[in-house]
């Protein structure tokens, strides 16, 4: 008994003065997922940021328009045709018909907006779809579909559009889908190459392990490691699609009056280019703002999604981490 005393003494000692716990350590700050990074870069862009904002001016000029605009874009008044800018409550004048210039900029905008942002959409949800596919599973597969985009790109586009017009006429519905119609190739290009290269990860072998189907794989997977190509591709395919109305429109086989678009404003200014220039430049400028500011939009996040990107430093932080970090000073 009396060694059974001796050796738990110790213990029954050490249990009356435990040791002093540890104090817990500060819960770590979560670190900024993907999208916040691509976000953080893309507002120190300055150029991505202004065209944004070019961009969301016309956006929101352009919804509005039936509240902005002063007067009907369609209403004919001869007996004001051809007013200079400023002229009562002319903004921008009138053209050869008495219209107001400026609610025709206005409702221009939205269908020339309305068209790019459609062609873009469709474009890419189908090039998505074909490419995604055809990189997946390759063979005759991937096969079928190469040899389909390499008829759909050797057909001349504009054959094709005045075609499609001449049958079923020239309202915008026509219009957007056959944009579409002549679009998607080179989204599904890109999206079929990028899954040729994720689909031979390791994490997608490990999720057929575990059973998930390949339409889970294929769209839940590696549909969001292939997204960043996919948005910079359709940022640039807006601006594509603007112009490609505006020159359909500017060679009388897009929107026909009383509807109207910046390039229907062009084709109709044309005549009178030497009289009163100006009813070409407002359209031709606004058409140049909209496509520059999406190009820097879709540069900016191509930038911002690139991991290569070097981060610029500025002058004058890199002169406060030496005073504050260097040893010497310097």
């Amino acid at each position: 008994m009396s060694d059974m005393n001796i050796e738990t003494a110790p213990n029954v000692q050490a249990s009356e003065h435990p040791e002093p716990a540890s104090a817990p350590l500060p819960p770590s700050k979560k670190p900024p997922g993907p999208w916040m990074t691509v976000v953080k870069k893309f507002l120190r862009n300055p150029y991505a940021v202004t065209g944004l904002i070019v961009l969301l001016f016309f956006v929101v000029i352009s919804v509005l328009a039936n509240v902005i605009s002063p007067y009907d874009p369609a209403k004919i008044d001869l007996m004001n045709s051809n007013l200079k800018p400023g002229t009562g409550d002319h903004l921008l004048g009138t053209d050869e018909l008495g219209r107001d210039i400026f609610s025709r900029l206005l409702h221009s905008g939205q269908i020339s907006l309305t068209v790019g942002f459609s062609v873009a959409a469709i474009s890419v949800i189908i090039g998505t779809l074909v490419g995604a596919i055809s990189g997946f599973f390759g063979g005759w597969i991937d096969t079928i579909f190469m040899r389909l985009i390499d008829v759909m790109n050797s057909i001349p586009t504009l054959f094709l559009n005045i075609l499609v017009m001449a049958i079923f006429g020239t309202k915008i519905q026509y219009m957007i889908m056959i944009l579409a119609f002549t679009s998607w190739m080179g989204v599904a290009r890109l999206v079929r190459g990028t899954y040729l290269q994720l689909r031979e990860m390791q994490y997608v072998e490990a999720a057929r392990a575990i059973g998930v189907s390949r339409t889970g794989i294929i769209f839940r997977h590696l549909l969001r490691n292939a997204s960043f190509p996919i948005i910079v591709n359709a940022t640039l395919m807006v601006g594509g699609a603007i112009l490609s109305e505006s020159g359909l429109s500017y060679l009388g086989l897009g929107i026909q009056a009383p509807a109207t678009s910046w390039g229907l404003m062009l084709s109709n200014s044309q005549e009178f280019m030497l009289i009163d220039p100006l009813q070409a430049i407002y359209p031709g400028v606004c058409i140049l703002a909209v496509v520059l500011a999406v190009n820097f939009i879709g540069d900016g996040i191509r930038d911002a999604m690139d991991p290569r990107q070097k981060k610029k430093i500025s002058r004058r932080r890199l002169d406060k981490w030496r005073k504050n970090y260097s040893k010497s000073g310097i």
